[in-house]
């Protein structure tokens, strides 16, 4: 059971009924990540602006879901392993892939890069070394490309910190952290 009580969607008002509203618009749902998160206007609406942000950047949307599995598996967070692996599916890749991202690892040596550096980034908190961003260059990204890897590791990092401290319940199908 999650310590902070999910907000019901149909009894929200203001603020927090328009952004659940809107989460309710992608998903089809309301995930309980989401529904938590409510109980903090401030949080929620943070939350989502980052969310509607770096779908709108240059990342595709799997990748993306890669660089959340890898960051949630270092952060140790069942939620975020659980959805994150359903809508990496939802988007495209494959069931090798997604466990490869919880190693921070990609068929693909681009994507491989790109979780690399989300991997460095997360255990560096941000203190990259010169060789580690060359590296990053080196495997083609751009610097907006660097930039935007850092923002989904924020956003991954913020989610994974508010389910872990919530407790927030699983409404995926159950992914586990091999080590948290």
């Amino acid at each position: 059971m999650s310590r902070i009580a999910p907000v019901d969607p149909a009894a929200a008002t203001g603020k927090v009924k328009s952004l659940l509203d809107k989460v309710h618009g992608w998903f089809g749902v309301t995930p309980q990540l989401f529904r938590v998160t409510g109980q903090a206007p401030a949080a929620l609406d943070a939350m989502v602006g980052l969310f509607a942000a770096v779908s709108g950047g240059a990342l595709k949307a799997g990748l993306r879901e890669q660089i959340a599995l890898a960051v949630s598996e270092l952060n140790g967070c069942d939620y975020c392993l659980s959805a994150h692996t359903a809508i990496g599916k939802g988007a495209g890749v494959s069931d090798a892939d997604l466990a490869a991202a919880r190693d921070a690892q990609a068929s693909d040596p681009r994507a491989a890069a790109v979780l690399r550096l989300a991997v460095e980034l997360l255990q560096t908190r941000g203190h990259l070394s010169d060789a580690q961003f060359a590296a990053a260059r080196a495997a083609g990204l751009s610097d907006g490309e660097v930039l935007e890897v850092v923002t989904n590791v924020a956003l991954t990092t913020l989610t994974n910190f508010i389910n872990n401290a919530a407790g927030t319940e699983v409404d995926f199908p159950r992914v586990r952290a091999r080590a948290a």
